[in-house]
């Protein structure tokens, strides 16, 4: 099990100059093209959405009053719920609208045919399936992991590969406030 804090992660900037991002993870570590990616964005603009070619995204509001995502004739989606998960397809030509200013997103991809995965909010224990990977990502309240024990609060997490050797034990709330974003990732059968 790997630990982050968003807020330590090393920022890049987008190259059309409308946001940073932190990655949290991509997977196979080093490989030129990743297998899934989970990372966090801050957009600090509206404008375009780069395209991912044969990738499936799930997007999640994290912080901010929201982000309208628009395809033209496929979907016009307004995400203004914290830590309601939206999916869709990479390939998209999207534009992003930021109506109440810039805001930050948990951005989960996956490598269509390669991986699956489906991201959803969790308020009780979290227990990662042997030979899953994933991430856990903190809203609110304190969690803590069962192995090392390590206390996790807002825009902390964990994340962990399928096929790590030592089990990665339950996650649990430990404030009643407490709610969480666990992405369940798993090679595509």
């Amino acid at each position: 099990m790997h630990h982050f804090d968003v807020e330590t992660l090393s920022a890049g900037r987008w190259r059309n100059g409308g946001g940073t991002t932190r990655e949290i993870t991509s997977r196979p570590a080093g490989a030129d093209e990743f297998g899934w990616r989970a990372s966090v964005a801050d957009i600090s603009r509206g404008g375009p959405f780069s395209a991912f070619e044969g990738v499936d995204r799930t997007l999640t509001l994290l912080t901010g009053d929201g982000v309208r995502l628009t395809c033209p004739g496929v979907f016009d989606r307004l995400l203004v719920r914290a830590g309601e998960p939206f999916a869709f397809s990479g390939d998209l030509a999207l534009v992003a609208e930021l109506p109440g200013g810039p805001c930050r997103v948990l951005n989960l991809m996956v490598r269509r045919g390669s991986w699956t995965a489906w991201l959803d909010r969790v308020d009780g224990p979290v227990v990662p399936r042997p030979g899953h990977s994933g991430v856990l990502y903190v809203l609110r309240g304190r969690w803590q992991t069962a192995t090392p024990g390590l206390v996790l609060t807002t825009g902390q997490g964990v994340w962990w590969d399928g096929d790590d050797e030592a089990s990665v034990g339950a996650i649990a709330p430990l404030s009643a406030d407490a709610a969480a974003l666990w992405a369940n990732v798993t090679p595509a059968t």
